[in-house]
Protein backbone atom coordinates (compact mmCIF):
# COMPACT_ATOMS: atom_id res chain seq x y z
CA UNK A 1 0.00 0.00 0.00
CA UNK A 2 1.23 3.63 -0.83
CA UNK A 3 2.19 5.69 2.04
CA UNK A 4 0.49 8.82 0.68
CA UNK A 5 -2.68 6.50 0.61
CA UNK A 6 -1.95 5.12 4.94
CA UNK A 7 -1.87 8.68 5.84
CA UNK A 8 -4.99 9.87 3.79
CA UNK A 9 -6.88 6.82 5.79
CA UNK A 10 -5.21 7.88 9.12
CA UNK A 11 -6.06 11.68 8.20
CA UNK A 12 -10.06 10.05 7.39
CA UNK A 13 -9.92 8.44 10.96
CA UNK A 14 -8.79 11.22 13.30
CA UNK A 15 -10.97 13.45 11.05
CA UNK A 16 -14.05 11.04 11.73
CA UNK A 17 -12.79 10.62 15.72
CA UNK A 18 -13.02 14.63 15.79
CA UNK A 19 -16.25 14.40 14.71
CA UNK A 20 -17.48 11.81 16.89
CA UNK A 21 -15.88 13.72 19.91
CA UNK A 22 -17.20 17.28 20.38
CA UNK A 23 -15.53 20.15 22.46
CA UNK A 24 -12.29 18.04 22.48
CA UNK A 25 -10.81 19.62 19.65
CA UNK A 26 -7.44 17.50 19.54
CA UNK A 27 -7.80 15.19 16.87
CA UNK A 28 -8.65 17.57 13.97
CA UNK A 29 -5.39 19.22 13.90
CA UNK A 30 -3.30 15.93 14.30
CA UNK A 31 -5.81 15.02 10.97
CA UNK A 32 -4.62 18.18 9.27
CA UNK A 33 -0.77 16.93 9.94
CA UNK A 34 -1.82 13.39 8.27
CA UNK A 35 -2.58 15.32 5.32
CA UNK A 36 0.61 17.38 5.64
CA UNK A 37 2.69 13.59 5.51
CA UNK A 38 0.25 12.84 2.90
CA UNK A 39 1.86 15.56 0.39
CA UNK A 40 5.31 14.93 1.57
CA UNK A 41 4.68 11.20 0.60
CA UNK A 42 3.05 11.93 -2.70
CA UNK A 43 6.46 14.13 -3.53
CA UNK A 44 8.09 10.93 -3.02
CA UNK A 45 10.19 12.07 0.78
CA UNK A 46 11.62 9.36 2.59
CA UNK A 47 9.32 7.47 5.65
CA UNK A 48 11.14 9.23 8.09
CA UNK A 49 11.03 12.87 6.87
CA UNK A 50 7.08 11.75 5.95
CA UNK A 51 7.26 11.29 10.16
CA UNK A 52 9.03 14.60 11.13
CA UNK A 53 6.58 16.38 8.62
CA UNK A 54 3.80 14.94 10.52
CA UNK A 55 4.91 15.25 14.31
CA UNK A 56 6.08 18.94 13.08
CA UNK A 57 2.55 19.86 11.23
CA UNK A 58 0.32 18.12 14.87
CA UNK A 59 2.49 20.46 16.92
CA UNK A 60 2.17 23.12 14.78
CA UNK A 61 -1.60 22.97 14.03
CA UNK A 62 -2.34 21.94 18.34
CA UNK A 63 -0.21 24.96 18.87
CA UNK A 64 -1.81 27.28 16.66
CA UNK A 65 -5.50 25.94 16.30
CA UNK A 66 -6.39 24.24 19.61
CA UNK A 67 -5.99 27.70 21.65
CA UNK A 68 -8.27 29.02 19.23
CA UNK A 69 -10.86 26.68 19.49
CA UNK A 70 -11.40 26.54 22.99
CA UNK A 71 -11.46 30.62 23.29
CA UNK A 72 -14.67 30.04 21.14
CA UNK A 73 -15.72 27.28 23.35
CA UNK A 74 -15.65 29.67 26.03
CA UNK A 75 -17.97 32.46 24.54
CA UNK A 76 -20.87 33.58 25.70
CA UNK A 77 -23.83 33.19 24.14
CA UNK A 78 -25.17 35.58 21.59
CA UNK A 79 -26.37 38.38 23.32
CA UNK A 80 -30.32 39.56 23.39
CA UNK A 81 -30.63 42.58 21.74
CA UNK A 82 -33.88 44.79 20.47
CA UNK A 83 -37.19 43.76 23.10
CA UNK A 84 -35.95 40.20 23.89
CA UNK A 85 -33.39 42.11 26.04
CA UNK A 86 -35.85 43.48 28.09
CA UNK A 87 -37.55 40.15 28.84
CA UNK A 88 -37.21 39.80 32.45
CA UNK A 89 -35.37 43.21 33.00
CA UNK A 90 -36.27 45.01 36.23
CA UNK A 91 -38.83 47.59 35.80
CA UNK A 92 -40.37 50.48 38.14
CA UNK A 93 -44.16 51.22 38.33
CA UNK A 94 -45.22 54.72 37.26
CA UNK A 95 -48.47 54.97 37.02
CA UNK A 96 -50.90 52.26 38.04
CA UNK A 97 -50.88 49.22 35.89
CA UNK A 98 -53.28 47.29 35.49
CA UNK A 99 -54.93 45.07 32.64
CA UNK A 100 -55.55 48.04 30.62
CA UNK A 101 -52.77 50.02 30.79
CA UNK A 102 -50.05 52.10 32.91
CA UNK A 103 -46.52 53.19 32.69
CA UNK A 104 -43.17 51.59 34.02
CA UNK A 105 -39.52 52.67 33.45
CA UNK A 106 -37.07 50.09 32.13
CA UNK A 107 -33.59 50.67 32.43
CA UNK A 108 -34.21 54.41 32.50
CA UNK A 109 -36.83 54.78 28.96
CA UNK A 110 -40.44 54.89 30.24
CA UNK A 111 -42.94 52.01 28.71
CA UNK A 112 -46.25 51.71 28.26
CA UNK A 113 -47.29 48.31 30.21
CA UNK A 114 -49.98 46.37 31.13
CA UNK A 115 -50.21 43.63 33.82
CA UNK A 116 -49.53 40.14 32.27
CA UNK A 117 -52.32 38.46 34.56
CA UNK A 118 -55.47 40.14 33.87
CA UNK A 119 -56.33 40.28 37.64
CA UNK A 120 -53.06 41.76 38.96
CA UNK A 121 -52.92 45.13 39.84
CA UNK A 122 -49.62 47.38 40.72
CA UNK A 123 -49.31 50.68 42.26
CA UNK A 124 -46.60 53.93 41.59
CA UNK A 125 -43.08 52.81 42.94
CA UNK A 126 -43.75 48.84 43.12
CA UNK A 127 -40.81 46.83 41.42
CA UNK A 128 -41.99 44.44 38.77
CA UNK A 129 -40.57 42.10 36.23
CA UNK A 130 -40.66 42.12 32.67
CA UNK A 131 -42.50 38.79 31.00
CA UNK A 132 -42.96 39.86 27.42
CA UNK A 133 -42.98 42.86 24.85
CA UNK A 134 -46.00 43.10 22.27
CA UNK A 135 -45.30 46.11 20.19
CA UNK A 136 -44.59 48.64 22.46
CA UNK A 137 -46.13 47.68 25.24
CA UNK A 138 -44.44 45.82 28.61
CA UNK A 139 -46.31 42.98 29.77
CA UNK A 140 -44.96 43.13 33.40
CA UNK A 141 -45.85 40.67 36.97
CA UNK A 142 -44.47 40.25 40.51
Amino acid sequence: MAGWLIWVVVAVVLAVGEILTPGLFFLGPVALAAVAAAIAAVVGAAAVVQAVVFVAAAAAALAFLRPIARAHLRMPHAMRTGTAALVGAKATVLQRVDATGGRVKIGGEVWSARSFADEQVFEPGQLVEVAEIQGATALVYE
